[in-house]
């Protein structure tokens, strides 16, 4: 056989390998925060600055800009009674996150004390939320329901079919009345939504429950794996700060494309990282909030 022959031969078997499912690429979505060491947003990378894996494979990056998909966000607030000493400032905090989002992204206030109780149904209105911020009380003699909260809002973005879906919560280190485990909720939690999570905590508070401990274990567990933050504040008044900060960084995500293989078992694992040295990246570590594109 000639050596053209088998030149000739051999390209026929790469591209028939390539045409096969198992070689077949396709494009995926997923949506990073990258952040320098002072937790602002870092601007104008390209592509060629993001490194993406799964399961420790390195996949092609295509193309890297900024999200411009509008963020549909659950915010998640504990109006049990353990919120008491912190109304005033959990209210001056909503009003500065509400005052960054508002307008073009759909936000939707739901309390947690007893059941979870719509205060503001999604909404771009920045009025109708301050509306809901008047409705928010604490509940004399109750405790919260986070888990429940987590689980029906996830539900609730799911149908809504949203490209950008965010959870925000925030809580006091009150009794947890829901009856689930941190398991159940997080395959809720982790098909279609980041998690971010504010805890006030009080300095020499009692040992957890194990209702309480479910909750703990959501809420650190779920913001790590989703790519989402995960804050334990000492005092009330940072709140306003912190929830600014997120503002500003939802709004400043990187929409990140990637090529991977047409597999049917997806993978376990997917890192993003970026080349230059001492930048933070959140973004999604669990297959089942990676996206296909569009």
């Amino acid at each position: 056989m000639s050596r053209s022959v088998t030149f000739v031969s051999a390209l026929a078997v790469a591209a028939s390998l390539a045409a096969s499912p198992a070689y077949a690429q396709a494009e995926r979505t997923i949506y990073a925060s990258v952040l320098d060491k002072s937790g602002a947003p870092v601007p104008a990378l390209t592509a060629r600055d993001f490194i993406v894996r799964e399961d420790g494979a390195p996949r092609e990056v295509l193309r890297a800009s900024r999200a411009a998909e509008p963020l549909q966000i659950a915010v998640l607030v504990d109006t049990s009674q353990a919120i008491d000493p912190y109304v005033s400032d959990l209210r001056t905090g909503l009003r500065a996150f509400f005052d960054e989002m508002a307008g073009r992204h759909e936000i939707a206030l739901i309390g947690f004390g007893e059941r979870p109780t719509v205060l503001t149904d999604y909404t771009h209105d920045r009025t109708r939320l301050e509306q809901g911020i008047g409705r928010l009380f604490p509940r004399r003699g109750t405790g919260a329901y986070v888990l429940d909260a987590l689980v029906e809002a996830s539900r609730v973005l799911r149908a809504r079919d949203g490209a950008r879906s965010v959870i925000v919560v925030i809580t006091a280190e009150g009794p947890e009345f829901s009856n689930r485990y941190h398991e159940a909720v997080l395959d809720e939690v982790g098909t279609n939504a980041t998690l971010h999570s504010f805890v006030l905590s009080r300095r020499g508070a009692s040992r957890l429950d194990d209702a309480a401990q479910q909750r703990e274990l959501t809420l650190a567990k779920g913001s790590r794996d989703t790519g989402g933050r995960r804050e334990h504040l000492l005092t009330s008044m940072a709140l306003g700060d912190r929830l600014r900060n997120l503002a500003i960084e939802l709004q400043n995500q990187y929409k990140v494309e990637y090529a991977r293989p047409a597999s049917l078992i997806p993978p376990e694992t997917v890192e993003v990282d970026v080349k230059r040295p001492g930048l933070t990246v959140r973004a999604p570590r669990v297959p089942a909030t990676v996206r296909t594109s569009s």
